[in-house]
C-alpha cells in the first residue's frame, strides 16, 4: 500500500519515506530524516534532523523528535537520532539529537513506550522495551537498559546509568547509577534502592529461583560488613556461575560519572 500524506503537512521532498507510511495533518518532516515503514505520524508532529525512526512505530500530537540538543556547546555540528521499530510516542514528547562531544548520537531501542511530555535528552542510550511513564525527564549522557520502567514525573541526572530490568519510583530524583534488577525510590532527599524490581521480574519471566538468587546476592552485596569492592569480591566467588548476578557485578564494576544507588540504614 502506497503512503498516505494529508495535504495540511509539510514534507520535505529529500525526505525517506518507507512503504505504507501515514502521515497526518499539520506535521513537518525534514530533508533528513527517514521513517521506516508503516510509520504512522497522527498530527502536529514535528520531526527534523538526522533522523530515523523504525518501521511501526507511532507517534502522536506534538511530538518533537530530532531538534537540536538543549546544549549550550552545541554549534550545529551533523548529530543523529535514531528510533527503534514499534515504538509509541506519546503527546508532547520530546527526543534531541546528540552532540559532538558526547558521541554524535542519541538512540533509543526497539518497542518502548514514552507516555505525554516524557524527555530524552541529547546523547542518551535507552534499551529494548523500556516505559517512561508521563513527564519522565531523562538527561543528557544517560544509559538506560533494556525493559526499564520509570515512574511519572521521574528526574534522572545526565550520565546516570540504570541496569537491565530495573523499575524508578515515580517522581524520583535519581543522581546515582542504579543496579540492573533492582527498584530505586525516592525519599524526597535523594533516591535509593529499596530492593529487588520483583515484579517486574515475575512479569518478564524470570524463575522463582533465579529471583531468591538475585535476593541473596543483593542482601550480600548492600551488608553493613566490609567496603563494596570486598563485597563484590565475595559475591563474585559465591556465585561464580549466576548469569544475572554477573550482570550486576559487571554494571558496578565497569563504574560510571555518578556512585551507585543504595539502599537506606533503615532498610
Amino acid at each position: 500500500m502506497a503512503s498516505t500524506i494529508h495535504p495540511l503537512s509539510v514534507v520535505d521532498p529529500a525526505a525517506r519515506i518507507g512503504a505504507n507510511v501515514v502521515i497526518g495533518p499539520f506535521c513537518t518532516v525534514g530533508p533528513e530524516v527517514t521513517l521506516g515503514d508503516g510509520v504512522e505520524l497522527v498530527s502536529h508532529v514535528a520531526v527534523a534532523g538526522q533522523t530515523t525512526i523504525g518501521a511501526g512505530t507511532k507517534v502522536f500530537p506534538f511530538a518533537s523528535l530530532g531538534h537540536q540538543p538543549q546544549d549550550l556547546k552545541f554549534k550545529g555540528e551533523k548529530t543523529r537520532l535514531e528510533i527503534g521499530e514499534r515504538c509509541l510516542i506519546r503527546e508532547g514528547v520530546t527526543m534531541n539529537t546528540g552532540t559532538e562531544g558526547g558521541g554524535s548520537l542519541t538512540s533509543v531501542g526497539k518497542e518502548c513506550t514514552f507516555l505525554a511530555y516524557s524527555h530524552v535528552a541529547h546523547d542518551c542510550i535507552v534499551g529494548n522495551g523500556v516505559i517512561f511513564s508521563n513527564n519522565v525527564m531523562l538527561a543528557g549522557h544517560c544509559h538506560v537498559g533494556d525493559y526499564v520502567i520509570i515512574g511519572g514525573g521521574a528526574g534522572v541526572h545526565q550520565f546516570v546509568r540504570i541496569g537491565h530490568h530495573a523499575f524508578v519510583a515515580a517522581m524520583s530524583g535519581i543522581a546515582n547509577d542504579v543496579i540492573p534488577y533492582s527498584m530505586a525510590v525516592n525519599d524526597h532527599r535523594q533516591a535509593h534502592l529499596s530492593g529487588l524490581n520483583i515484579i517486574g521480574l515475575r512479569r518478564r519471566g524470570f524463575t522463582t529461583e533465579e529471583v531468591h538468587e538475585l535476593r541473596r546476592a543483593y542482601r550480600l552485596l548492600f551488608a553493613p560488613e566490609g567496603t563494596l569492592k570486598e563485597r563484590v569480591q565475595d559475591v563474585a566467588s559465591e556465585f561464580d556461575t549466576h548469569p544475572l548476578i554477573h550482570e550486576i557485578l559487571d554494571f558496578i564494576r565497569a563504574g560510571g560519572d555518578r556512585s551507585i544507588c543504595t539502599p537506606r540504614d533503615d532498610d
